[in-house]
């Protein structure tokens, strides 16, 4: 199991990562998700994700108060709008849309919803 949670954990700091870089993929939710599963499966990974000047910051705000930053929702929020409009102006089913619009919009609730650090 301990394997498998690596592997897990490695792959969300990829994804992670990778959504730096990439508009529309998240960069907080897969770094908390690496965490996570590092903490089940590597404690060497964990320690190196908390000591990250970066990663650090988003997992202690969590772990402490769960806490998103405001410049994360904002980011988030932006990239999801974007997401939605171009869902809607593509040619796809429109419930299709719907459904993926609504999603995002819950999610952003759910995001302003959380405390600042």
């Amino acid at each position: 199991m301990r394997g498998l949670a690596l592997l897990a954990a490695l792959l969300c700091l990829a994804l992670g990562i990778v959504g730096i870089f990439v508009p529309g993929l998240p960069t907080t939710v897969f770094i908390l998700m690496a965490a996570w599963f590092a903490a089940r499966g590597s404690p060497r990974l964990l320690a190196w994700l908390e000591g990250h000047r970066v990663f650090g910051t988003m997992i202690r705000h969590w772990r402490t108060n769960r806490s998103i930053s405001r410049r994360a929702k904002w980011s988030a929020t932006i990239t999801m709008a974007i997401c939605a409009a171009v869902l809607f102006l593509a040619p796809v089913r429109w419930w299709v849309a719907g459904l993926a619009g609504g999603i995002m919009l819950t999610v952003a609730i759910w995001l302003w919803m959380r405390p600042e650090p």
